[in-house]
């Protein structure tokens, strides 16, 4: 499993990906803010993905995160999902993997998450946990579809 940057080829496969967890992230295929910020950080390099059979750009994603410097030595996970089909086989670990190599140690990385009562969104934090994150008491917004969301903090030194 490779994750490589992100192309414009793969526009199509973020967008699949996104239809996937509307339900949870609330409005993204439709959305021209989401559309824009996704070719943004296709453009800046800073998207991520993993293509089904290690394809070429446009072939089906099986999962995708976008990352962005805030300001060094501080980074922000802006997006992760996986797709339905490809969960619980390695492709969210790769991805979190691949991204937490780019930083410049020592580095502070960050994520807003769903809150531990939106229970399709428990994989997502046991995920950021397993890797170190430790969830803030940082008061978040609930997302668009009305559940909780924490903010999690990773310090690598």
């Amino acid at each position: 499993m490779i994750v490589v940057n992100a192309t414009m080829d793969d526009l199509k496969g973020w967008l699949e990906l996104a239809s996937e967890v509307e339900y949870l992230f609330g409005p993204m295929v439709n959305d021209t803010n989401f559309i824009k910020a996704l070719e943004r950080n296709i453009t800046e390099q800073s998207a991520f993905c993993v293509r089904e059979n290690n394809g070429f750009p446009g072939s089906r994603l099986l999962g995708g995160v976008l990352f962005s410097s805030l300001r060094a030595p501080s980074y922000k996970i802006g997006w992760l999902s996986v797709s339905s089909q490809s969960r619980n086989q390695g492709v969210a670990t790769a991805l979190l993997k691949h991204i937490l190599s780019l930083v410049d140690v020592p580095a502070e990385v960050f994520v807003t998450t769903f809150g531990d009562d939106i229970s399709d969104g428990r994989p997502a934090r046991r995920l950021y946990q397993k890797f170190g994150f430790v969830a803030l008491d940082e008061m978040i917004p609930d997302g668009p579809e009305g559940g909780s969301r924490q903010k999690f903090k990773l310090v690598i030194s």
